[in-house]
Formats: structure tokens, sequence, C-alpha cells
């Protein structure tokens, strides 16, 4: 686990791919050294109405759904690590931010489809 949710301006699109997007935050995530790679889930959504403040035209948000059980430190390196990767995209006129969430751990349930197989965690 993680959870990489990525939110972002469609407007984006025209100068980045969604799939470099994704890539971009779930080698990040996978840099921090917290994490084993087979268990970073990352997604992209874009959103094509919103409005912002001041001379920015687009936006980048990435929340991080976690377990609890991180320190604040590690929660910090993470977000650091993952909005410095969005900054070397090097895009202008833009607002980027990162998050990291804790989950309630006791509430979450999992249920994966495989041929079917089910395995619930």
């Amino acid at each position: 686990m993680p959870h990489c949710i990525i939110e972002y301006s469609s407007s984006l699109e025209s100068a980045l791919s969604p799939s470099l997007l994704v890539d971009v935050v779930h080698q990040a995530t996978l840099d921090s050294g917290l994490f084993d790679t087979s268990h970073i889930k990352t997604r992209a959504l874009a959103y094509d109405y919103f409005q912002l403040a001041g001379e920015y035209h687009d936006f980048i948000h990435v929340t991080i759904r976690l377990h609890s059980g991180r320190t604040v430190l590690q929660k910090q390196r993470l977000t650091a690590g993952i909005l410095q990767a969005l900054e070397n995209i090097k895009l202008s006129a833009i607002t980027l931010t990162v998050e990291a969430v804790d989950m309630h751990s006791e509430s979450y349930a999992k249920h994966s489809v495989i041929r079917g197989f089910v395995s619930r965690e």
C-alpha cells in the first residue's frame, strides 16, 4: 500500500501525458524507500472544471493514502520527494500540492479477483 491518487487539470494533457504523470509519481513513491514496488498503486483523474486563485492556470494535487503507522518525518520525506519529482517536469503557471493521509486500517477492506481466484485482506 499506498494508493497514490493524482488529480490534475485536463488542460495539462497538451503538455504532459497522463501516463508520464503516473510514472513520475509512482517512481518518486518507490524512491522514498518506504514501500515495496508491488504494493504501490497509482492512478490519475483529470478535471475539466475547476477554479484557481491568482495567475495559476493548472494544478496537480497528489494524495497518498497510507495505512497508519508511518512517522511524520517519513510522510514529510515522501511528500517532499513527490513534490520534487513533479517540479522536475518543469511546468509553468501551475500549483503543485502533495498530501499524505492516514487510512483507518481497521476498516479498510480489500478484495482481489485474479482469473477466478479470490483473495481477501
